[in-house]
């Protein structure tokens, strides 16, 4: 019986549901209240836009060291970058058996890529103009393509480390990604490439996205996701090895054959004092070895000679 089946497990995981239908559903709201603002350009929007865009041109035009380490963070922080940091997710989840998991995180990249495109047509926003800009982008603007890539990109990792790591590990986790979607949403103004509100739109969009395929993934297979997820820590756990000790066994008294004394005819002891009993005809010890291997230690009195042991 599967974990799922239980009553805790199942309203755990309505909850779970109907978090992630109110985190997509909340943040479509609040995209199309943006949009609405922007297609009907109201005015303290687009003031508050003009005025981040145009101070933020001007420093930059005055620093160009600035100006290049900040077009780097916008580069490393790009699409590409984040699409393909979620690729290599997927393919480990894949290859650790998360099936389910590494499906939800590839649907992720893929889903937010259409849907960044499809935004940007719909509402083919112009991009700041300038007469001598800093950096060039092409495309719509509205929303976002670095915002809305780098938010999915951190909810996601930050989602696959959450049941890894304890609370001072989740507290750094989210510290890192949120600053990392801050900064490269940033940098977008910085350069000119983008209004404010273009970067809003683009976290906002992510969180549908997020929302919305966790949501369909959830309704899809229940409880797909939380199985995937015990399976990861599972896998990845540290484990700690048994060493098992072989048990000494006391060496059995061996005498010499019957008639025969040690060191006596041509079975005798080896010269040299080796320790080593002579071989007998067709090349093979007369103790059940044969040549080539070590000779195995004995220890003991033989019954003839009780006052001298076998070496």
């Amino acid at each position: 019986m599967h974990l799922t089946n239980s009553t805790t497990s199942v309203t755990a995981r309505h909850h779970s549901l109907l978090r992630d239908a109110a985190v997509a559903l909340g943040c479509a709201a609040l995209f199309g209240l943006l949009a609405t603002l922007v297609t009907g350009h109201w005015r303290p929007l687009a003031r508050f836009d003009q005025e981040w865009i145009g101070e933020l041109h001007t420093y930059a035009r005055g620093h160009r060291i600035w100006t290049a380490s900040v077009q780097t963070l916008s580069d490393i922080g790009g699409t590409v970058t984040m699409r393909t940091l979620l690729g290599i997710a997927a393919c480990w989840l894949w290859l650790i058996g998360a099936r389910v998991l590494a499906g939800w995180a590839a649907a992720q990249a893929l889903v937010g890529w259409g849907a960044q495109w499809a935004l940007k047509l719909a509402f083919d926003r112009r991009r700041p103009g300038f007469s001598d800009p800093v950096s060039h982008a092409g495309g719509p603007a509205f929303p976002s393509g670095h915002a809305m890539a780098s938010a999915i990109t951190c909810a996601v990792l930050v989602g696959l480390l959450w049941y890894r790591v304890r609370r001072r590990g989740r507290t750094a986790a989210c510290a890192v990604a949120a600053a990392t979607v801050l900064t490269i949403g940033w940098t977008r103004v910085a350069l000119g490439v983008h209004w404010p509100s273009d970067v809003l739109a683009g976290w906002l969009a992510a969180g549908v996205v997020l929302g919305t395929v966790t949501t369909a993934i959830e309704l899809w297979r229940p409880g797909a996701l939380a199985r995937d997820v015990r399976r990861v820590n599972w896998r990845t756990r540290p484990r700690v090895q048994r060493v098992i000790v072989p048990s000494v066994r006391p060496p059995r008294d061996v005498g010499p054959p019957d008639g025969e004394a040690v060191g006596d005819g041509p079975v005798g002891e080896a010269p040299g004092g080796d320790g080593r009993v002579g071989e007998g005809p067709g090349g093979a010890f007369l103790d059940g070895r044969t040549p080539g291997r070590a000779p195995r230690r004995t220890s003991g009195r033989t019954a003839d000679r009780p006052d001298e042991s076998i070496r």
